[in-house]
């Protein structure tokens, strides 16, 4: 975990935006469409999923 420097202004927008994809990735494990391409209802590849979460659309359809 990186430290925070208290000199340093919190990016707000930055962290509510964090906290929306986070809930959209819940969500979306709640209706079971997480391994899912929102847009074109291709899989997702686990390997993407693990290394960005929150993804909702594979890598060449962002």
């Amino acid at each position: 975990m990186a430290k925070m420097n208290p000199d340093s202004p919190l990016d707000l927008d930055a962290m509510e935006q964090d906290l929306s994809d986070v809930e959209k990735a819940l969500e979306r494990l709640d209706n079971n469409s997480y391994w899912t391409d929102e847009s074109t209802g291709a899989p997702i590849e686990p390997s993407y999923l693990a290394e960005n979460p929150t993804a909702r659309r594979n890598p060449t359809h962002s």
